[in-house]
C-alpha cells in the first residue's frame, strides 16, 4: 500500500506518466476509459504566473491563450492534460492545431489529472480521488476543460470511437497512483488505427524537395530501418518539411540494418544501389505514420505520413508492438 498522506511538493514541471500500448482493452469494473486526444501532451504549473510545458519540459510559449486561462488555477498547482484544436464537428484535429498555434479560437486544454494541489503532493492518491478533487478546484471554460471519463464496456467505447473517426482509447485503473515518467501498465492506450511515431533518418530527393522519407525506430542505441514513406504528403507540406530537413543533412548513414541484400515484396527495401540516391540526416526529427501492418521482415506495409511530432524525443521512439508506447 502506498503512503496516502499529502506531503509538501513544490509546484514545478513533473515528467508525465506514460501509457503502455495494448492490442485489447482490459476488462473489469476497476478500469475507466478516456478518449485518446489528438494533440500535445502538456503539464500546466501555477506558481506565481502560470506556465505550460511540453512532455519534454519545454515551455509552450506559442499558446498564450491557454496560459492566460490557467491563471484561475489555485496557487501551487500542477495538472496534466492535452492541448487540442477542435474541428467544426467537435473532434480533435492535429493539423488544425498546428495551423492555429497563435491566437487559435478553436484551441482548448483538456485536463485529466491533478498532480500537485496547493503545494501538496497528490501522486499518492488514487486516480478516482485525484479526479474528484480536480472537479472541486476547477471551473471549466471554453479554454480549460476537464476530460470526460466513461465507465462502460470496452467494446462499446471502441465502437463509438470508430464511428466518430477518433484516434483511440485510454484505459486507466481507478486505483492507480500518478507515477511520473513511468509506464507501469495501470494506464494503457489502444489505437483504433494502426500507427506510431518513427524517426526520420534520411530522404530520397524528389519533387518539392523529397520523394520519400526514410524511417526507423530505436532498439537500444541502434536505429532500425523500417520503411520509405512517400504517401500522405501534399506539395506545400513537402516544401515545409524539406526546409526543416535541410539543416540536418549528414554524411553518416544512421541505420544499423542497411543496406538490404534482397528486394522486398512491398518495395520498401534499400539496397546498396538504391542507397546511392539517399540523403542521410541526423536522426533528430520524428514523424507519426499510419500503416497496414508489420511484415515478417520487420518492415511497414503501406505506410502513410500523418504529421511531424516535434514534442517527441527521437531516442524514445521504439517499436510499439514490442510493448512500448
Amino acid at each position: 500500500m502506498r503512503h496516502r498522506s499529502r506531503p509538501e511538493r513544490a509546484a514545478q514541471f513533473i515528467e508525465p506518466m506514460e501509457c503502455a500500448l495494448v492490442t485489447k482493452l482490459p476488462p473489469g469494473r476497476e478500469w475507466v476509459f478516456e478518449i485518446k486526444l489528438d494533440g500535445y501532451r502538456a503539464i500546466a504549473v501555477k506558481s506565481g504566473r502560470p506556465n505550460l510545458f511540453s512532455r519534454r519540459g519545454k515551455t509552450f510559449a506559442h499558446y498564450p491563450q491557454i496560459v492566460e486561462a490557467l491563471d484561475g488555477l489555485p496557487e501551487g498547482t500542477v495538472v496534466d492534460g492535452e492541448i487540442v484544436a477542435l474541428d467544426d464537428g467537435g473532434r480533435p484535429n492535429f493539423n488544425l492545431l498546428q495551423r492555429s498555434q497563435v491566437g487559435g479560437r478553436r484551441i482548448s486544454y483538456f485536463i485529466f489529472d491533478l498532480v500537485v494541489h496547493e503545494n501538496r503532493d497528490m501522486t499518492g492518491l488514487r486516480l478516482s480521488e485525484r479526479r474528484q478533487l480536480l472537479k472541486t478546484i476547477l471551473t471549466p471554460s471554453r479554454r480549460i476543460r476537464i476530460l470526460d471519463q466513461f465507465e462502460v464496456r470496452g467494446d462499446d467505447i471502441v465502437a463509438a470511437v470508430r464511428e466518430q473517426k477518433l484516434e483511440g482509447v485510454i484505459a486507466k485503473r481507478k486505483d492507480s497512483y500518478y507515477e511520473p515518467g513511468k509506464r507501469t501498465g495501470s494506464w494503457v492506450k489502444y489505437r483504433v488505427n494502426r500507427g506510431q511515431e518513427f524517426v526520420i533518418g534520411g530522404y530520397i530527393p524528389g519533387p518539392h524537395g523529397f520523394d520519400s522519407l526514410i524511417l526507423g525506430y530505436y532498439r537500444g542505441k541502434d536505429l532500425i530501418y523500417v520503411a520509405r514513406t512517400r504517401n500522405g504528403f501534399v506539395p506545400v507540406q513537402r516544401r515545409e518539411i524539406f526546409q526543416k530537413l535541410r539543416g540536418l543533412v549528414s554524411s553518416k548513414m544512421p541505420f544499423v540494418n542497411l543496406p538490404d541484400t534482397h528486394p522486398s515484396r512491398w518495395g520498401e527495401s534499400l539496397t546498396a544501389e538504391k542507397m546511392k540516391q539517399c540523403i542521410w540526416l541526423r536522426p533528430q526529427m520524428v514523424a507519426q505514420i499510419e500503416f497496414v501492418e508489420w511484415t515478417e521482415a520487420d518492415r511497414l506495409r503501406h505506410s502513410k505520413f500523418v504529421r511531424l511530432r516535434d514534442d517527441k524525443d527521437p531516442q524514445n521512439v521504439v517499436k510499439e508492438d514490442a510493448g512500448e508506447a
